[in-house]
């Protein structure tokens, strides 16, 4: 079978593009370093003739609000008509666990409507919503220091391997499209402040980390639970001690 990924030169693009030409599938890995771009289209056509299934792991260069929309928006229409010209049978994109409930931020506004566009289309779907993921751990706390001091709310928090996202979304792309959001998270929850706390001490990075109600995840005021999947999710299997172990 033929996928084509989106993004496939990324950290969940390259390491799906492996593990699916490792199970025996056609696997390109398209973005703009292969001569494929999604924003201006160029590319796109020759890179989807003869797909099965499209996987769009791509993420917006900015996070200012204008141009994360205007990525989102204007890669996701141009890729669901390529695809439509193409005759693509499935269309597989992934975001994030409570993006619904995260819309205080521009870059939640954009995945949403990434994902309405994709419901409006024609083609089958399967919109994969990931947690959080581990190696994201250092740039959450470089965001939140001031002053070598990290404030964090004590909201919960349910992170992933990329390795664990990238076989999830693997899965779902060469099974049947669900038409629907599949959600994906990791297999153990900890309160936010504690897994940053407890990642830094593992690279015996000595900065603070303070438990903090009122402080702000990526300018986002939380809630409990904002950051955590329903039980239905499916769960990974790299717990995030095993992950430190083998990336130190």
């Amino acid at each position: 079978m033929k996928i084509v990924v989106i993004g496939g030169s990324g950290l969940i693009g390259s390491k799906l593009v492996n593990k699916l030409r490792e199970d025996g599938h056609e696997a390109v890995a398209a973005s703009p370093n292969s001569g494929v771009n999604t924003l201006t289209g160029e590319g796109l056509a020759e890179a989807l003739k003869g797909a099965s299934v499209v996987v769009d792991v791509s993420n917006s260069p900015s996070w200012e609000d204008a141009a994360v929309m205007n990525f989102f928006e204007t890669s996701t229409r141009n890729l669901l008509a390529a695809e439509a010209a193409a005759g693509v049978g499935h269309h597989v994109a992934l975001s994030v666990v409570g993006t619904e409930r995260l819309l205080e931020s521009g870059y939640f506004r954009a995945k949403i409507a990434q994902e309405n566009l994709i419901k409006a289309s024609s083609i089958p779907y399967s919109i994969v919503r990931a947690t959080q993921f581990y190696e994201f751990v250092k740039g959450i706390a470089d965001l939140s220091t001031k002053d070598n001091e990290i404030h964090l709310p004590p909201a919960l928090i349910q992170p992933m391997a990329a390795d664990d996202v990238a076989s999830a979304v693997g899965r779902i792309a060469v099974g049947p499209p669900v038409n629907g959001i599949v959600e994906v998270g990791g297999p153990e929850q900890f309160r936010l402040d504690e897994l940053i706390r407890h990642g830094l001490a593992s690279r015996k990075d000595p900065r603070k980390v303070v438990s903090d109600p009122q402080a702000r995840y990526y300018g986002i005021k939380l809630t409990e639970r904002e950051l955590v999947p329903e039980k239905s999710a499916s769960l990974g299997t790299i717990r995030f001690d095993e992950w430190l172990a083998k990336s130190a």
